[in-house]
């Protein structure tokens, strides 16, 4: 019997162990028998947790011996276990072996736990009595296509649309590095479909979307299959992210594509593929999108919400960024700098009608989900036809705070010193390269959201929850709540997949806590999946912008009556003194 180490807990397995003896059947845990054998290298999914490692050993020792079988269980809403359980199924089949999958909630009721494990019983007494068990050699290890230096030269690396505006010219920075990649910027309802079809539906939204689109791409026929690549980032940290990759591969397998190869896009070593290299203008370069990304999303959204003339802002949001993508193609860093405030003043010049002012929201949440219109529904468009300005946070904030993650290491275990040293220099060099663009919205008159400090960020949070908080967007979710709290944004849409577990703990779970801080705070989390409530979520977001715009009244009233109080101050003084 497999599962998370608290599953041996029978409060949490309803007992089922002794359901299994009852049966006349003996239970041996993972653990007792993970030592026994070792899982073949390399499989398809990265070993992230040391309970997984156990898991696939144990699945191995059971596919070698003709006298056992297995279950495992898993808990309901765990999407790490979508990664586990198809692997573990995998294994399996590879000696012929039958898998039982049991997931377990709070209810507590075992009629259909029950009826499941008969139905193992009697497909094992039926395989005994045909005696027709065909023993396989268990090769389940994975042959991963290698993008080669060859490849290079004629393949086309297709990207997945995650934040449209930053992926925009994440095309042609990539591009220019001699590299033949497109963007696939369109999803569809059947993109979701075509996810579904191949991603185990445990998955978070995420890796389902990006994953649909790759496979809808291939299946188009627009691509030659034996000249394409994919390429997808991995983290290497404990989030579902860093398997987006072993999800990729076995729905390649299971579509057909099998020898599409699939580059890992990260800055830890994993997966290296001699084709692609992480250079250091390749580096510059996608830094300076990120910059660009960020600055034209704060244009964007600022001065849409109060344009006097409809459509100007997006006319020219669309100039620029033709712009930037040619300064990212070929440009020095005094026309890198020169053009950030040549971006600022020709957005000053939109003339704005701030007569009534407007709630501002900003969105937080998984960091494809806030910057996807698909994947969160087009949530800051229902925001802006409710009336609110809509901020959406830095991008490089979140490479900020990976950069923290080796020098919290340091701090708090005292390991990984060399790289702690490497990334405080990293996240310096972002400060310089994001200085000019700290000037440029000082100078300007519309009140534009700065770029984040991340040490004052880190700061800050320490009174809500640990820095050691690291899976997915870990206390820097936290932290961009803080952020525009601080910064006159009470209002904030904490967006989730579904059963996005650290996403649960550090944006719905702090949020007590920061109500209790920041009384003003007005939050609301909305979850996303493919199953999720349009209806429900169109209602939270209106009840949230019901509550922003009550009290955004209510703190106009008190400025309006506090000056008309210092105003009959002023006027009493002033008789007084001519009196006198």
């Amino acid at each position: 019997m497999l599962g998370r180490p608290y599953h041996v807990d029978p409060e949490i397995n309803h007992g089922i162990d002794t359901l299994i003896t009852s049966l006349g059947l003996c239970v041996l845990t993972e653990d007792s028998v993970s030592d026994k054998a070792e899982a073949k290298r390399p499989i398809r999914v990265v070993d992230q947790w040391v309970y997984h490692a156990r898991l696939y050993a144990a699945a191995e020792f059971v596919g070698k011996h003709d006298s056992l079988e297995l279950i495992q269980l898993n808990s309901f809403g765990c999407g790490v276990d979508a990664v586990t359980t198809d692997q573990v199924e995998e294994i399996l089949t590879s000696y012929n072996k039958m898998y039982t999958l049991i997931k377990i909630d709070e209810v507590n009721n075992l009629g259909a736990v029950r009826i499941r494990i008969r139905s193992l019983l009697a497909s094992m007494k039926k395989r005994d009595k045909e005696k027709k068990q065909e023993k396989q050699d268990g090769n389940y290890a994975v042959n991963k296509k290698i993008f080669t230096k060859e490849m290079r030269k004629d393949y086309t690396i297709l990207i997945p649309q995650m934040a449209p505006i930053h992926f925009e010219l994440l095309e042609s920075a990539v591009r220019s590095s001699g590299y033949n990649v497109e963007l696939l910027r369109q999803c569809t309802q059947k993109t979701v479909e075509t996810g579904l079809k191949y991603v185990n539906n445990d998955a978070c939204y995420p890796s389902i979307l990006v994953t649909g689109q790759m496979i809808e791409a291939l299946q188009s026929g627009k691509y030659d299959i034996n000249k394409t690549a994919l390429i997808m980032s991995q983290t290497g940290g404990g989030c579902r992210a860093t398997n987006y990759i072993g999800f990729i591969r076995k729905a390649l397998k299971d579509a057909g594509f099998e020898n599409v190869p699939v580059i890992s896009f990260n800055i830890v070593g994993m997966e290296k593929m001699p084709g692609f290299k992480l250079t250091v203008p390749l580096m510059e370069k996608l830094l300076r999108m990120v910059v660009y990304g960020d600055l034209l999303q704060k244009m964007l959204t600022k001065n849409r919400a109060y344009e006097k003339n409809k459509g100007e802002t997006q006319k020219l949001f669309d100039t620029w960024m033709e712009k930037c993508k040619k300064l990212l193609e070929k440009s020095n860093s005094k026309e890198f700098k020169q053009s950030i405030y040549d971006i600022v003043n020709d957005f000053e010049k939109i003339e704005l009608d701030t007569s009534k002012e407007k709630p501002r929201v900003g969105i937080v949440g998984e960091v494809l989900i806030k910057y996807h219109p698909f994947g969160n529904n087009y949530v800051a468009d229902i925001l802006e036809k409710e009336g609110a300005e809509v901020i959406l946070p830095d991008f490089m904030g979140f490479a900020k705070f990976m950069c923290t993650h080796k020098i919290t290491f340091n701090n708090l275990l005292n390991t990984n010193k060399t790289s702690s040293k490497l990334m405080k220099v990293a996240i310096k060099l972002i400060d310089i390269l994001e200085k000019d663009v700290r000037i440029a919205l000082s100078n300007s008159k519309k009140n534009y959201l700065p770029p984040c400090d991340i040490w004052h960020l880190e700061e800050k949070v320490k009174d809500v929850l640990s820095i050691g908080n690291q899976t997915g967007e870990g206390w820097f979710l936290t932290a961009e709540m803080i952020e525009y709290i601080e910064n006159d944004i009470p209002n904030i849409v904490c967006v989730q997949p579904f059963a996005c577990l650290p996403n649960h703990v550090v944006g719905k779970g702090v949020i007590k806590t920061i109500r209790s801080k920041y009384p003003e705070a007005n939050i609301s989390p909305v979850d996303y999946d493919p199953g999720a409530s349009e209806t429900n979520q169109t209602n939270r977001i209106k009840l949230l912008m019901t509550v922003a715009k009550d009290n955004l009244k209510t703190k106009q009233n008190r400025i309006k009556a506090l000056d008309e109080e210092n105003k009959t101050k002023s006027d009493k003084n002033f008789v007084t003194l001519h009196s006198k």
